[in-house]
């Protein structure tokens, strides 16, 4: 009977006891791939979090390291180079992209505010180098008047000095104004090469310490007679400035196949070689000249002495190192900038020879302003007549070490003076007949 009972109720227990098992396991597997679900979750929230911190580090990164690089390479070179990205994992994201195109629109604006700025400092440079050279002009016309009133030898000799200054601040004017974008300004007649360089050595302040070696007979081409003058003179300003006082400074000439050579010698401190090679890329004319960009101190002749080489096609170099361990400057020009020599013209009956109006080798150039390669003419009784427009300086090349500084003033008064005397004698004549 017992028997009976116990299978009565396994019987009637069974399905109860399926149904109890098939529910643990479908809960064991429901609770097993939970579990898993919220593993995942968390790996995920995890790699989300990471992700967030390298994105705020790479934002942080952008801000201070990126955007300062990409500004100073924008002010510097021009290049569009921010550096590379602090986590390289985040290239190719979306947040890389987003990253890029900031970079874009910021390069844009620094573009447009420096093309800005630029344009309005040329534009006030201009404006106020060519009001400083209108009031230049107008002193040295001043000068010219006042010599032309005065013979006495002290107040020349003073005038000279005004001059020789005002030739001085005119040349710093017109290397400000063409790094502003300016032309420099005057035109002139084919010039012969040694004209030129006087004309240069006439326009710096050391002028005395000047030796020139040589008599060229090439001339320059019009149109670049000027820009060689400012050339020549800045390179020579550059040698005498950053030399010892008692030194000379030696300028030459070698011809060679494909043009001529102007070659200025200095005893000075040289070059680094870094500072070569920076002078190297100022005077190639290659690099864009910002003045928004200029250092301090800016190097202006460089910049100016390379704008006219690259604009009027003569090579100027600071390579080689001088004999007396200085600088070695030389300005090349080709065949291509040489104009040919005048024809003679006949001569005339109350013209004297050129040779006889000319200074001898060993004196100094005068400090003036104005440079020309004709003599004054001559009247009737031998007495030279000075003409505005063009004034004689075929001056020579060595100045002696004991020449006193009025001896210039002390010439132009004797000239000045037999010229009134002349001019008196024909006005006499004139009221007599």
């Amino acid at each position: 009977m017992a028997p009976l009972i116990q299978d009565t109720a396994l019987a009637l227990l069974a399905p109860s006891f399926v149904g109890a098992t098939i529910a643990a396991v479908r809960y064991r597997a429901t609770a097993t791939h939970r579990a898993k679900q919220c593993t995942q979750l968390q790996a995920s929230l995890h790699r989300a979090q990471n992700l967030s911190i390298l994105q705020d580090q790479e934002i942080q990164h952008l801000v201070t390291h990126r955007l300062t690089a990409l500004t100073t390479e924008l002010w510097d070179s021009g290049y569009h180079s921010a550096g590379p990205m602090l986590h390289p994992e985040l290239a190719g994201t979306a947040f890389a992209q987003a990253q890029e195109e900031i970079l874009q629109r910021f390069i844009i604006l620094v573009e447009q505010a420096s093309t800005r700025a630029e344009q309005s400092t040329k534009a006030a440079v201009q404006s106020v180098t060519r009001a400083l050279q209108a009031l230049v002009y107008e002193q040295q016309h001043a000068i010219s008047a006042m010599i032309d009133r005065h013979d006495d030898e002290k107040v020349l000799a003073d005038a000279y000095e005004i001059d020789h200054a005002c030739s001085q601040l005119a040349r710093k004017a017109q290397i400000v104004g063409l790094l502003a974008g300016a032309w420099p300004g005057r035109q002139r007649d084919d010039t012969p090469l040694l004209d030129v360089v006087r004309g240069g050595v006439s326009r710096i302040r050391d002028y005395k310490r000047v030796r020139i070696t040589g008599e060229p007979t090439e001339y320059v081409g019009s149109t670049v007679t000027e820009p060689v003058v400012l050339a020549v003179a800045e390179l020579l300003d550059n040698a005498a400035r950053y030399s010892q006082p008692g030194t000379a400074v030696e300028v030459y000439f070698v011809h060679a196949h494909n043009g001529i050579s102007i070659v200025i010698d200095d005893a000075g401190i040289g070059l680094t070689p870094e500072t070569r090679a920076d002078a190297a890329r100022l005077l190639s004319g290659q690099q864009p000249v910002r003045l928004t960009q200029l250092r301090n101190p800016p190097r202006l002749g460089f910049l100016g002495i390379g704008m006219l080489a690259e604009r009027y096609g003569f090579r100027v170099s600071v390579a080689q190192e001088s004999d007396h361990g200085g600088v070695r400057a030389i300005v090349h020009l080709h065949r291509g900038l040489l104009a040919s020599a005048p024809a003679p013209t006949a001569p005339q009956a109350n013209r004297m020879p050129a040779s006889s109006l000319t200074a001898p080798a060993s004196s100094t150039p005068p400090p003036t302003a104005s440079h020309s390669t004709s003599a004054y003419p001559v009247a009737e009784d031998g007495l030279p007549m000075r003409r505005r427009s063009k004034r004689a300086h075929s001056q020579p090349a060595t100045p002696p070490a004991s020449q006193p500084p009025t001896d210039g003033g002390r010439n132009l008064a004797a000239f000045v003076h037999s010229t009134q005397a002349h001019h008196q004698n024909s006005t006499d004549e004139e009221n007599n007949q």
